[in-house]
């Protein structure tokens, strides 16, 4: 089973305890799906998976799920420091219903390729739902070459590779070396344009939060072989995705939203709301793209 198109993932709000403010969760899932986004990510980068202990972790889980009921796929992310704590955390979300599994190899000791593998094979073996491997070098200090990550798309469930490397040839690279089975994904919103040029079959991004119907038009022309206009719509919102990812997606989707006059609840500590110069860059950006006052 391969995901494609835009995959919206989630920021996991809190209230003004800290507690995840699920029905806030619950709305912004809502507000994704009448956008148009193609599937559901809960527990990314954005999600501040790091930041949530496990019964938190599973009831966003069951929130989105709840919340998605049936009309988009769920994309859960499962990844800890150990195999053992990954392995319940697949087996919950497959139990769940997700639709499939992301899943990065978080480290604090640097782990070698045999050690990586050895946790990708095992969680696959505990579940029977498709995999998404996800190579974030900014995240794990490592940036998984491409024949390892080939190796990796052997595991029977693996389907699904999420790319994050600048490396502008990695796609194309990844997309020649491996199974015809398995399909590739843009993972970091800079490389959006050259990753559907190269044949991604998705963009995995934080960015549909605020600005979805770019992401969406971005990709409705590169389906559509309309180069002129996919080029036209990433240069609009280049200088947005540069801005999330430099200054920390949590903080600045959550401003970003609530520059468009949404609720994005509060961040769990020690994360903090995004300094007010940088939140006044950010409504210049979100101005200049027409989707804010």
């Amino acid at each position: 089973m391969h995901l494609k198109g835009i995959i919206g993932y989630l920021l996991t709000p809190c209230d003004e305890r800290g507690r995840v403010d699920h029905a806030l969760l619950e709305a912004h899932v809502e507000r994704l799906i009448g956008e148009g986004v193609h599937a559901l990510a809960p527990l990314g980068s954005v999600g501040c998976l790091p930041y949530l202990d496990d019964g938190e972790r599973e009831a966003v889980i069951d929130t989105v799920i709840r919340a998605a009921s049936g009309r988009l796929p769920v994309l859960a992310g499962v990844s800890s420091l150990s195999t053992a704590s990954t392995v319940r955390h697949a087996r919950y979300a497959e139990r769940a219903g997700a639709a499939a599994l992301q899943l990065l190899p978080s480290t604090y000791w640097k782990l070698t390729q045999d050690e990586i593998h050895a946790y990708y094979r095992e969680v696959c073996q505990s579940v029977s739902t498709p995999v998404m491997v996800y190579n974030n070098p900014f995240t794990t200090g490592m940036d998984l070459p491409v024949e390892f990550l080939a190796r990796l798309a052997e595991l029977p469930n693996v389907t699904m590779i999420k790319e994050s490397s600048p490396d502008p040839t990695k796609i194309a690279r990844l997309r020649a070396a491996c199974p015809d089975r398995t399909a590739v994904y843009i993972g970091l919103n800079c490389m959006a344009r050259t990753g559907f040029a190269e044949g991604a079959a998705g963009w995995c991004t934080a960015s549909a939060n605020v600005s979805a119907s770019f992401a969406l038009n971005l990709y409705r022309c590169a389906m559509a072989g309309d180069a002129r206009g996919a080029d036209e719509w990433f240069g609009r919102q280049i200088d947005l995705l540069n801005f999330l990812m430099d200054h920390g997606l949590p903080r600045t989707v959550a401003a970003g939203l609530r520059l468009r006059g949404l609720d994005s609840g509060h961040l769990r500590a020690p994360l903090a709301p995004l300094a007010p110069d940088l939140e006044q860059r950010l409504l210049e950006i979100l101005k200049k793209m027409e989707i804010a006052r």
